[in-house]
């Protein structure tokens, strides 16, 4: 009945929060000018009112999925009870999701258009679902919302309620890519980081949510001792997201009290402030008291820090809907900086390469987080006693400093106007960071200094990271012929095809494409030199000839873009072409040329190892036979 209470209180105060936020934002205006459109006052309320909804839904579907896959203890292979009705209540949440961003997409086309929900035809609703890239973000999370409430019910598996808690958390996500953050300058910064924002904040605040709904588990204390490390992380990702995103928004920093906006999002510094008071709080003295059979005084926190936690989310909610000060110094538009997110660069030279940062918080996060991890799972070597190969950490941070620089330095600028960097940058990234990321050993790391969890019935990071190399898949991607398949199929595919060109125009296909660079080059030379257990026993005379067929195909794809007439993305790169460049054609020739010898170094040191691995391999069963021969003699 108390939890009832707060939760009926901490709704009231949401609701509160929003509808003040957007009055005093301005996000909402029932003032009809003349000769304007205006789309009425229910749209103008409702938007927010289902805005809101969804983002509530939506948090509460993510939190409810992770905390019943990854917080709970299980029960052998399957969830516990208390994972199984939290799953069963995901349903509706997911359900109740699905169907809200449905209806946030009408309401979306009349306050675009201008015209009430009433005046609206079938046909521009269809239209805005299926062609703007708002609607079509709507329409994406309306769909995998229903994923989710189907996944939710598909069995009591651990491993299918984690995928159902991965969907959900990808359901989240569609939304952040539209809105202010995909119209601002340098939107490389904006977009993913409201997206890491996005994330974070979802498992921060649904996870707590789900805890208090398991507060009756009999082992309640160290389930919220795991979601208090949990919320730790979110807390430092929402900050530092938050923070990278309302720069961009602002503009520059006195705006941050001259303005309407900052003042809103000054309102949530201060919430997530006392978020983080209350987080150390439950650290400091509410866990030591839960695990001591006490556990009203967590409730009661707990409860209170929902609370801000949920007005937080209506200051996030009436801030995507509020006009943010940049537009208003804006002069003339550049259609140019909105489509690339920073102006047209001048002519290359080697200092504009190696600086004139475009740092992206993909990269920049998965380069700071993986880098951090390394070294902590180093040091924990160190302190047990055990010997890391120096050599191995080099190789591994190198490996992410040189994905840094390939994606944030001044060359990713130029990746976006010029196929031949671009294509600098593919070969970089698919074939030079994962050789240096495979030579760190990352997998043999994790396993020998990630803890294994008190209860066994809790998977950790280790458990899962097992569970995913002895997996189906795993034994699928990591056949050699597959991966050569998958590395050799995506690059044919990509530049053969109209696909780069459609991937180039939306920063989430940009991101996805220089992602499955990195990983479909790393499977492959994991699969060929990798030291890390996982792999699949063969022979390295039968990885040799792989290599030589990667080597074959790589070349080959060189000489035919060498002797191809048709520009490749030709709507997307006559688009940015810059007017001191070179002809499209010739540009492209230059880029064939550069894929054509680039390969030649890394193939070769490849080509070393395996002979090398080869040799050794020899060795060992020649070894093997002497013994045997020596056993039968004696």
């Amino acid at each position: 009945m108390r939890i009832a209470v707060r939760s009926g209180a901490a709704a009231f105060v949401v609701v509160g929060v929003l509808v003040a936020a957007l009055l005093y934002g301005g996000a909402v205006d029932d003032a009809v000018l003349p000769g304007i459109p205006s789309p009425g006052a229910v749209t103008e309320w409702v938007l927010p009112a289902l805005t809101m909804l969804a983002t509530v839904l939506g948090v509460l579907t993510v939190g409810l999925t992770a905390t019943a896959a990854f917080l709970l203890p299980g029960d052998g292979r399957s969830v516990a009870a208390h994972g199984w009705l939290l799953l069963r209540r995901s349903t509706w949440l997911a359900t109740g999701w699905a169907a809200t961003s449905a209806a946030l997409v009408v309401f979306t086309v009349s306050d675009v258009l201008g015209v009430p929900v009433a005046g609206l035809g079938r046909a521009s609703v269809l239209s805005f679902a299926f062609s703007v890239s708002q609607g079509q973000a709507l329409l994406l999370q309306a769909v995998l919302a229903l994923a989710v409430a189907a996944l939710s019910r598909a069995g009591v598996s651990r491993g299918v309620a984690a995928a159902t808690a991965a969907v959900a958390m990808a359901a989240a996500l569609p939304p952040a890519f539209t809105g202010h953050s995909a119209g601002a300058g340098n939107h490389q910064i904006a977009v993913t980081s409201l997206a890491l924002h996005v994330l974070a904040a979802s498992l921060w605040v649904g996870g707590l949510a789900g805890l208090l709904l398991v507060r009756r588990h009999r082992r309640f204390a160290e389930t919220a001792a795991r979601y208090s490390r949990l919320a730790l992380t979110c807390f430092a990702a929402t900050a530092i997201s938050g923070t990278a995103n309302a720069a961009v928004r602002l503009g520059a920093l006195p705006a941050l009290w001259s303005s309407r906006y900052g003042v809103l999002v000054l309102l949530k510094v201060l919430a997530l402030l006392a978020v983080g008071a209350i987080g150390a709080a439950h650290r400091g003295r509410t866990l030591p008291a839960l695990r001591a059979g006490a556990p009203r005084a967590f409730l009661r926190l707990a409860a209170g820090e929902l609370v801000v936690l949920g007005a937080a989310v209506g200051l996030a909610v009436a801030l995507s809907r509020s006009p943010t000060p940049v537009p208003e110094t804006v002069v003339e538009p550049d259609p140019l900086v909105e489509l690339l997110g920073f102006a047209q660069p001048g002519p290359p030279t080697a200092v504009r390469m190696l600086t004139g940062p475009l740092p992206d918080m993909f990269f920049l996060t998965v380069v700071a987080a993986g880098i951090l991890a390394y070294l902590a799972g180093v040091r924990r070597m160190r302190r047990a006693g055990n010997p890391w190969p120096v050599s191995r950490t080099v190789s591994w941070v190198g490996g992410l400093v040189l994905l840094a620089a390939v994606t944030g330095l001044g060359v990713a600028r130029y990746a976006y106007v010029l196929f031949s960097v671009h294509m600098v940058q593919h070969m970089v990234l698919s074939m030079v960071v994962p050789i240096l990321l495979v030579g760190g050993a990352p997998v043999t790391l994790a396993l020998r200094t990630l803890r294994r969890p008190a209860d066994p019935q809790v998977r950790g990071v280790r458990e899962w990271l097992l569970l995913a190399l002895h997996s189906r898949p795993a034994r699928v991607l990591t056949h050699p012929l597959v991966a050569l398949g998958i590395y050799v199929v995506s690059l044919y595919g990509l530049y053969l095809s109209d696909l780069l060109g459609t991937l180039m125009r939306y920063h989430l296909g940009h991101l996805a494409m220089l992602a499955h660079f990195v990983v479909a080059g790393y499977l492959l030379f994991w699969v060929l030199i990798g030291a890390d257990p996982g792999r699949r026993r063969v022979h390295p005379a039968l990885l040799t000839l792989v290599h030589l067929l990667a080597m074959v195909a790589h070349a080959f794809f060189g000489f035919v873009l060498l002797q191809s007439t048709t520009v490749i993305a030709a709507g997307w790169y006559t688009a940015v072409h810059p007017s001191w460049a070179s002809s499209l054609l010739d540009d492209q020739h230059l880029g064939a040329a550069l894929a054509w010898a680039f390969g030649e170094l890394p193939g070769v040191v490849v080509m070393l190892l395996l002979v090398r691995q080869w040799i050794r391999s020899d060795e060992r069963e020649q070894a093997r036979v002497d013994r045997a021969l020596a056993l039968q003699k004696s």
